[in-house]
């Protein structure tokens, strides 16, 4: 169980390099987004302003720190705000309809789980 907390650091990690690295290197192409809609609309500001740009560097270095034990909490805490907007964009934007993805579910737990494992280190945010 000692190396439960590795594992899923490494693999919230790797996910979160690898969809950062595909935007911002180019590697795949940009699937249309729909007009006239909430998510063609969000994603219209977003990328023109290069706000996702910024958004992806974030995800970059909070995925490294991740993947590394020993910065672990720190890149949980720059991940924080971008999972909590991921949950947002799905519950608001989209209504809901994509809430239930599996890929949403399985980086939403690890990270709850790399936060239970490391709940001491956060105590003094709460005192």
């Amino acid at each position: 169980m000692k190396y439960a907390p590795n594992i899923a650091g490494g693999f919230l990690g790797l996910i979160f390099i690898a969809f950062s690295l595909l935007v911002l290197l180019h590697l795949a192409p940009t699937p249309p987004i729909p007009e006239n809609t909430p998510a063609g609309m969000f994603m219209g500001a977003f990328a023109p302003t290069g706000y996702l740009t910024f958004v992806k560097v974030m995800e970059l270095i909070g995925g490294i720190l991740v993947a590394i034990p020993r910065t672990r909490n720190f890149g949980l805490l720059v991940l924080g705000p971008i999972i909590i907007n991921i949950l947002a964009f799905h519950t608001f934007i989209m209504k809901g309809a994509t809430l239930l993805d599996p890929s949403l579910f399985v980086i939403v737990a690890l990270a709850l789980y790399l936060l239970w494992c490391g709940r001491r280190a956060f105590a003094g945010l709460l005192n």
